[in-house]
């Protein structure tokens, strides 16, 4: 299992998701949040499962779905870096 490591845009982008959904339903925010932290969490047992991400074609930076969300991550020797979580619909913007 790698180390897990949470970039500060995907911190962000949690606090967004959890906001949006807590709109309507608080306790459906956090069950939210919760799932999607437990998938990245699954991630680090096999981080080479996720595809690359298409937009990218990076073999390193990979992602993993849950519902409608991309989970978008960068495999290191040793830690899976967690860069963003967004809604699946939308393209990953390049902003390197």
């Amino acid at each position: 299992m790698l180390l897990l490591e949470w970039a500060e845009r995907a911190q962000q982008d949690l606090l967004s998701i959890h906001r949006f959904i807590a709109r309507d339903n608080s306790a459906t925010a956090n069950v939210w949040v919760k799932k999607l932290r437990e998938r990245v969490r699954q991630a680090c047992d096999n981080p080479l499962a996720g595809r690359i991400v298409p937009e990218l074609g990076q073999a390193d930076i990979r992602e993993v779905l849950l519902k409608n969300y991309r989970i978008v991550y960068r495999v290191k020797s040793d830690t899976l870096v967690v860069l963003t979580v967004f809604e699946g619909h939308r393209l990953l913007r390049n902003e390197n």
